[in-house]
């Protein structure tokens, strides 16, 4: 069983409330969880920011997105879209269309070899997030993603 975040972060003193305790209990999680995603996803040469990338422009289908879009759906925020769609074009996971009317309206979509490489994955991405979190129960799981909702409503 793994230790509370006090022993497992080595703290010497306690926590000054009950929702700092929370909030670094989530942060911890979530960097253990980035870290578990980015191993399985690097012998594949992906980041976990192109993989977001990728699932997102899958789901826009044939219509794409604009950068902006991209960037307003990315689990995290990043500082620069465009060099991070650059990258996937130049792996051919990702083409970019300027409009004929508009110029400076580019549009990001996935390439066929993109779509491939999500279908790949999408059976071994499906089973590490069960290893990671088939532990708990199915109620529980939704009703830790209902509460982790309701946070981040408050904070938007």
């Amino acid at each position: 069983m793994c230790p509370n975040l006090k022993t497992e972060i080595r703290s010497s003193k306690g926590f000054s409330s009950t929702e700092e305790e929370v909030s670094l209990n989530i942060l911890r999680t979530a960097a253990l969880l980035e870290h578990a995603v980015a191993e399985r996803l690097k012998p594949h040469g992906l980041t976990l920011t192109q993989y977001n990338v990728l699932r997102i422009l899958r789901g826009a289908g044939e219509e794409g997105l604009c950068r902006n879009e991209v960037g307003n759906r990315m689990l995290k925020a990043v500082p620069d879209v465009t060099r991070l769609l650059d990258r996937l074009v130049e792996a051919g996971l990702v083409a970019r269309d300027r409009n004929d009317e508009d110029r400076r309206f580019v549009t990001a979509r996935i390439t066929g070899r993109g779509l491939a490489k999500l279908a790949f994955l999408d059976e071994p991405v499906t089973k590490m997030h069960e290893e990671l979190l088939g532990h708990m129960k199915k109620g529980d799981l939704r009703r830790l993603a209902e509460l982790l909702e309701e946070s981040r409503e408050r904070m938007a």
